[in-house]
């Protein structure tokens, strides 16, 4: 059941991975959000996930501190702290980590479905971020890539 919480961000599960990053995520098994999910991404230069469109879900995004690249409906944006992203249904998007150090975002996004598509594009294949042949399936998008494993807080 969903029920109100308080936690330090140091103290909730944190996932590594080599080639998207680091990553909190803002629920544990006793506190899970039905509606909206909640991420903390660290992304190094040149990590990131791939470049998809969520069907039905709507995605924000503030970038906290450092750069990353993000391509949205296949337009290039450099991105420093405080700028924000809006992804509605639908929209095509990828961030990857630019700059001399890490990236950190801050994600939303609703929970209506799971339904993604991952986006065969030249430029977010160029970025390291996309995918050879378009699919509706992400153990396909990132089969071939590291897998999440449990991971420690960063240090910023």
């Amino acid at each position: 059941m969903d029920a109100p919480f308080v936690a330090n961000v140091r103290d909730l599960p944190w996932l590594h991975n080599d080639a998207k990053g680091d990553c909190c995520i803002f629920e544990d098994p006793e506190h899970e959000f039905g509606q909206i999910g909640y991420t903390l991404a660290v992304l190094q230069p040149g990590q990131g996930g791939h470049y998809h469109r969520e069907l039905d879900n709507q995605e924000d995004f503030l970038v906290l501190s450092g750069e990353c690249i993000a391509l949205l409906e296949g337009e290039e944006h450099r991105l420093r702290a405080w700028d924000f992203v809006h992804c509605p249904p639908g929209a095509a998007h990828a961030f990857v980590g630019a700059g001399d150090g890490p990236c950190v975002i801050l994600m939303a996004g609703a929970r209506y479905s799971r339904r993604y598509v991952y986006l065969a594009d030249t430029r977010a294949r160029e970025l390291g971020v996309g995918v050879e042949v378009e699919t509706t399936d992400p153990k396909e998008a990132y089969a071939g890539l590291p897998t999440w494993e449990p991971g420690e807080p960063v240090d910023l």
